[in-house]
């Protein structure tokens, strides 16, 4: 009796490790870096890099293991993909690899022919999970929030209060709900201070402003408050970008933002004047956060 995960162990796993170790090697990190992502000794990643592990050739020549090699690969080096985030990728392509008559199914075959007859489904892990879900959230927030980084001058843009850049699961319905960056990100002589990684729950503000607008017809799942300029929201209208005005003295912002929707579900720059007490702001929506993180950066131009 042979267990599919022991394909797994004995087929997959030396396949997948080796291909990984080869590719980060290829993006610069030192073995000790590879053996510290991978989770496993120095002596083998070298055993790896010297072919001392045998691959399987039907693993190794796998277009969705290739390309999860190189996703996997990029993600780590760049620190866009978070180890959780990378092991249930990982996950995920074993269980679809196990369905019948797929690489892993068919190797399997070969060990116990009785299986061949077998018409069942052998994935029993869910490719769409909440958790996998939530890590594709907080690495998008994580490259939109490199991305404001790395345009040069954005510090420029943060308001008094602070700017968070946010992003939220697709079934979202509190800021439980929504990634963005803890403490918010600000302006520290001149350059951008982002205080940790981004996680779910941390942003109050821009995550209800975020909210209110997809319940009451936006379609965005991203949100970015940046200071309020005249001509801000003039060159993002010249762009093609709709704006719509809200007052933010009148009551909840929630209930202004939902009204300013209202009128215009389409509208991705929302911007309210200030008043007393009341900082100026204007809200950019997007797609994802590093759409959002581009609609500012056309701010810089």
């Amino acid at each position: 009796m042979k267990f599919v995960e022991e394909v797994v162990v004995e087929e997959f796993l030396p396949t997948f490790r080796s291909l990984l170790a080869a590719d980060l090697r290829e993006r610069g990190l030192t073995q000790q870096a590879v053996a510290d992502v991978l989770g496993v000794s120095q002596s083998a990643v070298s055993k790896y890099a010297t072919g001392d592990v045998a691959q399987n050739e039907l693993v190794a020549e796998d277009e969705r293991v290739r390309d999860l090699v190189e996703r996997v690969g990029e993600g780590l080096a760049s620190g866009d993909m978070s180890r959780v985030q990378a092991l249930v990728e990982t996950e995920v392509l074993i269980r679809r690899l196990e369905a019948p008559g797929d690489v892993f199914a068919r190797l399997h075959e070969a060990d116990v022919p009785e299986l061949a007859a077998y018409e069942g489904d052998f994935r029993v892990h869910d490719p769409e999970s909440e958790l996998l879900a939530r890590e594709r959230v907080r690495s998008s927030v994580g490259r939109g929030v490199r991305a404001l980084e790395h345009a040069g001058g954005f510090a420029t843009l943060v308001p008094n209060v602070g700017s968070n850049l946010v992003e939220c699961l697709p079934d979202a319905d509190s800021v439980e709900d929504v990634a963005g960056v803890p403490g918010r990100i600000f302006d520290v002589m001149g350059r951008v201070e982002i205080p940790d990684d981004p996680a779910f729950g941390v942003s109050e503000h821009v995550a209800t402003v975020l909210l209110a607008a997809r319940e009451n017809g936006s379609r965005a799942n991203a949100a970015l408050n940046v200071k309020y300029d005249p001509e801000f929201v003039t060159l993002l209208s010249d762009l093609g970008y709709t704006a719509v005005e809200f007052d933010a003295t009148d009551g909840e912002t929630a209930n202004a933002v939902a009204d300013a929707i209202s009128r215009d579900p389409d509208a991705s720059v929302l911007y309210q004047t200030g008043g007393f007490g009341v900082e100026p702001i204007v809200y950019l929506l997007g797609e994802s956060a590093p759409a959002v993180a581009e609609l500012a950066r056309r701010l810089l131009d």
